[in-house]
């Protein structure tokens, strides 16, 4: 018997090797703690993880479901064309997927074949800061991680595969960017790793929100201080994000809520 307001859709379990289902498992778990962690734009906005042994091919979620209620067999799978090679039976919603979503996340995955996850969001506090002609600043030692972030100027809803050069040419070989007047993105080699930049990322947001509302002067770090500190939070110098925290994260949601996984 299915549960009031919630979803019954089949199991995509038998239709996927078993790298993809854990990949589906770990999109699933990222999109509810995005949620969880008051980053969701409700069914706006999008996170896409690569097929593992599937070379042009990535999962992502279906437009219409909320981010609290994804699960691993929801997600569809889409190839860098924007065609969908793989979905569950949604009945007579027949859900399929958001065409900015296809457009911005394509382009991370056909031009970056080392990111395997790529994080897409609307929050207050990375909005805000996209609105600011000073951008973010680092302020906080958080936001010195995010020293050399990048910048893409807002061209519209991204709907036009045109501006998909321009978007790969800012995010560089970068970990995040700051969507100017939209919002923020940011990648990694795992879904552990691009949420963790994600989730400190909009900490950073947060801290200049509300340092910048005190109508106070900022206090400044000098610039070899920013650059060392920049420095420690490189692939070179230290371990990569996600590693320790992510099985911690996906504790957290067997505790609260394991239906991710279905």
């Amino acid at each position: 018997m299915s549960k009031p307001g919630v979803l019954t859709i089949p199991s995509m379990r038998d239709r996927c090797s078993e790298a993809e289902w854990k990949a589906r498992v770990d999109l699933a778990a990222c999109y509810r703690l995005v949620e969880l962690y008051g980053m969701a734009d409700m069914m706006a906005n999008h996170i896409s993880v690569r097929v593992p042994d599937e070379e042009n091919a990535f999962l992502i979620n279906p437009y219409g479901m909320m981010y609290e209620e994804i699960t691993a067999s929801c997600l569809i799978k889409v190839d860098h064309d924007g065609n969908i090679l793989a979905r569950p039976d949604f009945g007579e919603l027949n859900y399929g997927i958001n065409k900015a979503g296809y457009v911005i996340h394509s382009a991370v995955h056909h031009a970056r074949p080392e990111v395997a996850c790529v994080i897409h969001t609307h929050s207050w506090a990375s909005m805000a800061v996209s609105a600011l002609e000073c951008g973010l600043l680092p302020i906080t030692q958080t936001a010195m991680r995010f020293l050399k972030i990048g910048y893409h100027d807002y061209q519209g809803v991204v709907l036009d595969t045109a501006e998909q050069a321009s978007l790969i040419e800012d995010l560089g070989k970068g970990e995040a960017l700051i969507l100017r007047n939209h919002g923020a993105l940011t990648v990694g080699n795992t879904v552990g790793e691009a949420f963790n930049w994600m989730h400190r990322l909009e900490l950073a947001c947060r801290a200049q929100i509300g340092a910048m509302s005190c109508n106070t002067p900022l206090q400044n770090v000098g610039a070899d201080v920013l650059e060392a500190t920049w420095n420690n939070y490189q692939p070179g110098t230290r371990r990569p994000y996600g590693v320790m925290e992510w099985p911690a994260l996906l504790r957290k949601l067997d505790r609260l809520d394991p239906s991710y996984r279905d």
